[in-house]
């Protein structure tokens, strides 16, 4: 591993949005499903089904993005907003049931200066 490899771990970091919102009437589901599309439109996908994840270039990117979930937030639940560096987001275990899984690929980021 590299010296810029190693420090990229620490570099780029990645942006959970946790969230648990109602969807018990219409305008709930309504706002459930805008703030989802609005995550997904900001370039985050789908970690589990209240568990999105985005990877960032770095700690300024990530606050960039994190202002853009804020002024997403509905106006009823809870959002929780999570930001790790890639080296601790590698950590992670993941499992499918009892058996491990691979962790999820870093997504190909683009430098153009």
């Amino acid at each position: 591993m590299t010296t810029v490899d190693r420090l990229n771990q620490y570099r780029v970091m990645w942006v959970l949005v946790l969230f648990d919102l109602p969807t018990e009437t219409k305008k709930e589901r309504k706002n459930y499903s805008r703030f989802r599309k609005e995550l997904i439109k900001d370039g985050f996908t789908m970690f589990q089904f209240s568990i999105y994840t985005r990877c960032c270039p770095s700690r300024e990117n990530a606050d960039v993005h994190i202002k853009r979930v804020k002024k997403l937030l509905p106006p009823q639940g809870y959002v929780g907003i999570l930001c790790i560096t890639d080296k601790q987001f590698g950590t992670m275990e993941l499992f499918h049931s009892t058996k491990p899984i691979a962790a999820q690929p870093e997504p190909q980021q683009l430098e153009l200066f």
